[in-house]
């Protein structure tokens, strides 16, 4: 959002990503009061790891059951493929939430997101 746009707010149509006193300066950002990028889609990421962590209960009871390993595997696989689409998007919702925010604010926060998920990804890379 642009200052301009900023200024053009009214209490009727702020958000609580855009407040009505027309900036963050004035009553910090989402972030500086523990909202993250993914706090939009909160219970769409709940619900999805609970479907992970219903495909790690599934590989339990295939061991236990003392299902062919290669059936495990091809789940295992899935459970693993599933995880990564969940990091990748928190890590986009990383870049457009708090490193966009840390880039309006500039001077060594920013670097300090960058070099944060530059981090973040390269752990990624290495899964």
């Amino acid at each position: 959002m642009t200052t301009t746009e900023a200024d053009q707010l009214t209490p009727e149509t702020a958000t609580p990503e855009t407040p009505a006193s027309g900036g963050a300066a004035a009553a910090g950002t989402d972030h500086d009061h523990g909202v993250h990028g993914y706090h939009k889609q909160k219970d769409e990421h709940l619900k999805r790891l609970r479907r992970i962590e219903g495909q790690i209960r599934g590989l339990q009871r295939m061991v236990d059951e003392d299902t062919y390993c290669i059936d495990i595997l091809t789940q295992v696989s899935a459970s693993t493929k599933a995880l990564q689409s969940f990091a990748l998007q928190l890590l986009e919702e990383h870049l457009r939430h708090c490193v966009a925010d840390a880039a309006t604010k500039g001077g060594d926060e920013i670097e300090a997101k960058v070099e944060e998920a530059t981090k973040a990804i390269a752990r990624m890379l290495r899964t």
